[in-house]
């Protein structure tokens, strides 16, 4: 038999194209192959941390609250006199006033009359005194002689008694128009800074009428709203530290304690003071704390907390190369440590940080300075 060269030809061109088809079909199964075989050994190798045991340490306790601030004490100052003019006001509000100050000045002509008139009286009143008691002397001296009968000796001294009277009653009224005299001048009752004045020049005042309002002292105060679970923790003389609307801190002193809930609210207060002449001013509402004293704490560095779904989670190594999902409670912090109340014991080891990039049950790699490492208190 013989062959065309042409058909030998075509036979070895068909032969080759096959050798090359299987040659690529199997090139793409080795490509293919060669990356699921890999990924076994990254996933076993897990991530590398290190390790954190939690460390007790003694921590000041506080208490964080809100409140008002207000006057410690406040004054109201008014007119004692009914009808009489106002003719000189001399502080505003904001003024620095000392107990017995002149704040403002009535119209005290009338006054000035009636206290001359007054004394008038108060003068003809000695003189009918002086007259009684000498013919009740006399009649004194002669009471044994007869001259004079009994009755009528009785008479003069009831006389002289009668004028003393008059004479009494006399100095009394005017002692009251002096009163009165000294009512027109509107003083300051005690040291502090005026907060409201209702006093206007020219105002005809009615007996009672407020004049100013008188911060006592200038001593402001923070009254905090307490639960009845907190009132147990307060004693007076604890320290306090408030912060106003504008960043600035202040810092008090517990005064007292109220001895009582409201009713309706169930809270309490708690009275600080402030320091005189500081920023802090009645009408603020403010947040603070209150020192009450130190207690023990089991601490963490804040990077082995990790935050989610509004909870709080460290991871606990769980055998040789896994770790567990715990969930906690947290309290106080102090610099780069918090406080974990519940959830995990002191003797845990726990991941310092990473812990975001982990769930429970992963496979981790420890490091070699995992079991000694602690929190730094």
């Amino acid at each position: 038999m013989t062959f065309s060269p042409k058909l030998t030809r075509n036979r070895i061109l068909a032969v080759a194209a096959a050798v090359l088809l299987l040659a690529g079909g199997a090139w793409m199964l080795k490509s293919r192959a060669a990356p699921a075989s890999a990924v076994p050994s990254t996933a076993n190798a897990g991530l590398s941390v290190s390790a954190v045991q939690p460390q007790q340490a003694s921590w000041g306790r506080s208490l964080q609250l809100s409140g008002g601030l207000f006057a410690w004490q406040t004054a109201t100052i008014a007119s004692e006199e009914a009808g009489l003019r106002l003719t000189e006001v001399l502080v505003d509000v904001g003024s620095v006033v000392q107990r017995g100050q002149l704040l403002a000045r009535l119209a005290d002509n009338t006054i000035m009359a009636d206290l001359r008139a007054q004394d008038a009286a108060v003068a003809q009143a000695r003189a009918k005194l002086a007259q009684a008691k000498a013919e009740a002397d006399r009649s004194r001296a002669v009471k044994d002689s007869g001259a004079l009968s009994e009755q009528q000796v009785t008479s003069y001294v009831i006389a002289e008694q009668t004028a003393q009277a008059s004479l009494d009653s006399a100095l009394a009224t005017m002692e009251a128009q002096r009163i009165k005299l000294a009512h027109t001048r509107i003083l300051a009752v005690d040291d502090g800074v005026i907060s409201s004045r209702s006093a206007t020049l020219g105002n005809v005042v009615a007996s009672g009428t407020e004049l100013f309002q008188l911060v006592r002292q200038r001593r402001v105060e923070w009254r905090a709203e307490i639960t009845g679970k907190q009132l147990s923790a307060l004693k007076p003389g604890q320290t306090a530290k408030i912060t106003l609307p504008d960043g600035q801190q202040i810092s008090g002193r517990l005064r007292l304690v109220g001895p009582t809930l409201d009713s309706s609210t169930r809270n309490g207060l708690a009275y600080i003071d402030l320091p005189v002449g500081s920023a802090a001013s009645p009408g603020m509402y403010v947040r603070g704390e209150i020192d009450t004293g130190q207690a023990p704490a089991l601490t963490v560095p804040s990077s082995a907390v990790v935050q989610r779904d509004g909870n709080n989670y460290v991871f606990e190594k769980d055998g040789a190369n896994k770790v567990a999902q715990r969930q906690v409670q947290t309290g106080r912090r102090q610099g780069d440590l918090v406080e974990i109340t519940s959830g995990i014991g002191a003797q845990a080891q726990l991941v310092r940080s990473g812990g975001a990039f982990l769930k429970d049950g992963d496979p981790v790699q420890w490091a070699a300075e995992a079991s000694t490492s602690k929190a730094t208190p």
